[in-house]
């Protein structure tokens, strides 16, 4: 007697499921490989070989990616780079998105030194959230971690954030051995004091500047923060990322934690992530990647996209090597999109 097939969803067709089961439902998109900052674990200093802009992906190609994704059960979008900010036009691209049905959510990780500039038109185009990368709170040490004098017009972008109405603020810190792991406490507080969301995160070896970051593992940090300030585990998602939340008794003070190292989250992985010339990245750890470009500007219909893109998905690997493989990927960063 042959044994049945397995049973298709039937929504089977309006979700992305890599090979492992694990249902895709965010993508990471990157506008632009360009940065107006340098910071150490993302981009090297002097760095130039960036990708010559009639390789990126135009506004209207992008539109079709994304809108091919939504009709496999993607609902997230968070734009990236680089800086996202550095790429003229960018409300015009939100409002084209914020149009695709299926697509509830559009986000976006910024440094925040154009962020006074735009945080209004943004968010009346359909950004909804922010992440802010913020290291520290002194200013020397930012302008050591980002290579600029950049402290002043990143905490105008915060405020000009706060008043646009984002909701929520999310405040990224990568943690490093002897570089801000003594700002911690102090971060926290500021965050519970203006009402961002900080998040911890643990550096990647992303390339020779993350391997050459200060790791730090932020198991035993979360335990000090945990006791400090009487946090419990957050009742509710808060975003779509790797992230686990701890709150204050009041729900006033929110802090997440990302441990892509000491305790990885690849089990459960939901996103991949599109570079700004067209290459979906399966995973920040390892190599497997599919060219979309070549494909959009031969002109392939709707449909071939749809399954190109189910193609791309069967290549997501199990997990990352960081661990035991830390020199494995040597692009950076900002080349791969945040």
């Amino acid at each position: 007697m042959e044994t049945p097939a397995p049973a298709t969803p039937a929504n089977a067709a309006n979700t992305l499921t890599d090979r492992f089961g694990r249902q895709v439902n965010y993508l990471r998109l990157s506008v632009t490989d360009r940065c107006d900052l340098r910071c150490s674990y993302c981009m090297p200093k002097g760095f130039s070989g960036f990708e010559e802009p009639e390789n990126w992906l135009r506004f209207d190609e992008i539109s079709r990616v994304v809108a091919a994704f939504a009709r496999m059960g993607v609902g997230r979008v968070r734009l990236t780079g680089g800086e996202p900010l550095l790429r003229r036009g960018l409300p015009r691209l939100v409002s084209q998105l914020s149009e695709i049905p299926g697509l509830d959510d559009i986000s976006l990780s910024t440094n925040a030194t154009q962020l006074h500039k735009h945080a209004q038109t943004l968010r009346d185009a359909g950004v909804h959230r922010i992440n802010v990368s913020l290291d520290s709170l002194d200013k020397a040490c930012m302008e050591k971690i980002t290579g600029r004098d950049s402290f002043a017009s990143i905490m105008a972008g915060l405020q000009a954030g706060k008043q646009a109405g984002f909701d929520p603020i999310k405040l990224n810190m990568v943690v490093m051995q002897g570089v801000n792991d003594h700002e911690i406490l102090r971060m926290a507080q500021f965050c519970f004091d203006e009402g961002f969301i900080l998040r911890l995160i643990e550096a990647m070896p992303m390339g020779a500047t993350g391997r050459n970051s200060q790791y730090l593992d932020i198991g035993p940090i979360r335990d000090q923060l945990v006791q400090h300030f009487n946090l419990l585990p957050a009742a509710t998602e808060l975003g779509g990322g790797p992230a686990r939340y701890w709150s204050s008794a009041d729900s006033k003070g929110t802090i997440g934690f990302i441990s892509p190292i000491s305790q990885h989250f690849c089990a459960t992985c939901n996103r991949v992530r599109l570079s700004v010339d067209g290459t979906l990245y399966m995973c920040l750890g390892q190599e497997e990647r599919f060219e979309l470009r070549p494909l959009l500007r031969a002109g392939i219909s709707d449909s071939d996209l749809d399954a190109a893109i189910r193609t791309a998905i069967e290549l997501k690997p199990e997990r990352h090597e960081f661990i035991e493989q830390p020199h494995k990927i040597i692009r950076f960063m900002s080349q791969t999109g945040g």
